[in-house]
């Protein structure tokens, strides 16, 4: 299983500068540079493979489409609002150009099998976002192999990168996207903080 997170820390800046911090399980990257670093400013990019084989042969079984109940993406979205109100950030709306935007990308990386934030055509989050619509300052968190809601939001809480963009309390939308193909699951959320 594999997250990864690209998040502007500085929402309406457009700094190119990245970080890299390379752990256990952790990789961040920082220009062309390698570093044991934390994440701070500038956009971050990091990958993260918890789990094994055996959990991602599990990964059809749970939050399948056409199970009863809430949909997985519907379960991100409450539980990104449950973490953002522990944190004293206001709630996040479902947005529906975000939402294309991270529907669109997911069938992409689906379909190549590639989990980046740079599309094979060379789109970013924020190009993919604009090309959906959504002119506003985006960030994006990304993974595969997770088999629920749950188990992906755990794993991006665990992440420094990714739990700062579920905390950013300057997000006030969102758009995810839940895609379960036989190599996968793969995961987007997309943030944006509005007009």
């Amino acid at each position: 299983m594999q997250i990864t997170s690209q998040a502007p820390h500085a929402p309406r800046s457009h700094a190119r500068s990245k970080r890299l911090f390379r752990g256990r399980n952790i990789v961040v990257t920082l220009g062309s540079a390698t570093a044991a670093v934390g994440l701070s400013v500038g956009f971050a990019s990091a990958a993260i493979t918890p789990g094994g084989a055996e959990e991602h042969a599990r990964s059809a079984a749970f939050d399948a489409p056409g199970r009863e109940g809430p949909s997985p993406e519907a379960k991100v979205i409450a539980l990104v609002n449950k973490e953002r109100d522990k944190a004293g950030c206001s709630p996040l709306t479902k947005n529906a150009e975000l939402t294309e935007a991270a529907h669109d990308y997911n069938e992409v990386m689906a379909e190549t099998g590639v989990l980046s934030h740079t599309g094979p055509d060379g789109s970013t989050p924020q190009s993919r976002a604009e090309a959906a619509g959504y002119t506003a300052y985006v960030g994006e968190n990304i993974a595969e192999g997770y088999p629920d809601a749950e188990s992906v939001m755990e794993g991006w809480m665990d992440s420094p990168g990714h739990r700062a963009n579920i905390l950013n309390c300057d997000y006030k939308e969102i758009g995810v996207d839940a895609n379960f193909a036989d190599n996968g699951p793969w995961w987007i959320q997309d943030f944006g903080t509005g007009s």
